[in-house]
């Protein structure tokens, strides 16, 4: 290397080395400590004391550990396909040429920067079980009352719907999606006879069909973390019903300070999202279709 090219190599060094020492300190490190940890005894204010597969075989047994498992696997089964529903629906509703179509994207992505304990609090009001405005709604059609928060049978549903708040992201992934899809097609199948319905089924489905799995993997990884709202509006309760897996972890991490517990649950968690992802990915090769 000359002496230019010397200078500036340690001057793009010299640029990047803020992120990637915090890379290194903030990322990877945490990343192989967790892996330590997650074979160890450790509880914060002791030294480490290596346990092997203990912390796993103690999982196995842990009756809190599989109802948290088996919670988080009931939200991923009834929010994904749902939040992927809703959000192409309303995509392809702001795609067409609606009068004020801007000012109904910009109101439909708006929950998405709410903070999230304002929004917990603010749906904790709406499904009140006495006055919550869901209720007073399913009132008027002589519904009675759900006590969406305190029944064991109600809370985990009730945090399904919520999910839906949250889909403004997944709606303008979809419209940059739908942007692409040639208008050919729709005016050729038109001439054939085709109507709305057929329209999306057989054009906008398959053609947006790679964005969908891009918006359902994405889907899994965040209901598979999903922490901040169950914490605030249940707290895993009642009965746990609402146990998901990061608060079981939270718990276990700093309230019992059992660290190295924690850790092995947070690389079953990984494996957990990493087996969801292979098996989409696989299934994909059938119903995603690449231009």
């Amino acid at each position: 290397m000359t002496k230019l090219q010397r200078g500036e190599m340690l001057a793009g060094i010299a640029f990047i080395s803020p992120w990637a020492i915090g890379f290194l300190w903030f990322n990877l490190y945490p990343v192989l400590a967790s892996v330590y940890y997650s074979f160890t005894s450790f509880h914060v204010v002791e030294t480490p004391q290596w346990v092997g597969l203990n912390n796993f075989q103690t999982l196995a047994g842990d009756d809190l550990f599989w109802t948290s498992l088996l919670n988080t696997a009931y939200y991923i089964a009834g929010s994904v396909p749902l939040d992927l529903v809703a959000a192409l629906f309303f995509a392809v509703l702001l795609n067409l040429r609606l009068p004020l179509r801007e000012v109904l994207r910009t109101c439909y992505y708006i929950p998405t920067v709410v903070p999230t304990v304002a929004a917990a609090i603010l749906w904790i009001m709406l499904f009140n079980t006495h006055g919550g405005i869901i209720n007073a709604t399913l009132g008027l059609f002589g519904i009675p009352e759900i006590p969406w928060l305190s029944s064991p049978t109600w809370a985990m549903p009730a945090l399904i719907l919520l999910s839906v708040w949250g889909i403004g992201q997944a709606i303008i992934i979809f419209l940059a999606g739908l942007q692409d899809v040639p208008a050919t097609l729709y005016e050729a199948a038109q001439l054939d006879g085709a109507g709305p319905l057929q329209l999306v089924w057989h054009i906008t489905v398959p053609m947006v069909s790679p964005v969908i799995l891009f918006n359902g993997i994405l889907g899994m990884i965040n209901a598979t973390q999903i922490f901040s709202i169950p914490f605030i509006m249940t707290g895993g309760g009642p009965l746990n019903a609402t146990l998901v897996f990061s608060i079981e972890l939270f718990r276990n991490a700093f309230v019992y300070y059992r660290m190295g517990y924690a850790s092995a649950m947070a690389w079953i968690l990984f494996i957990f999202i990493f087996v969801l992802t292979l098996l989409s990915m696989r299934l994909s090769r059938r119903y995603v279709h690449y231009e």
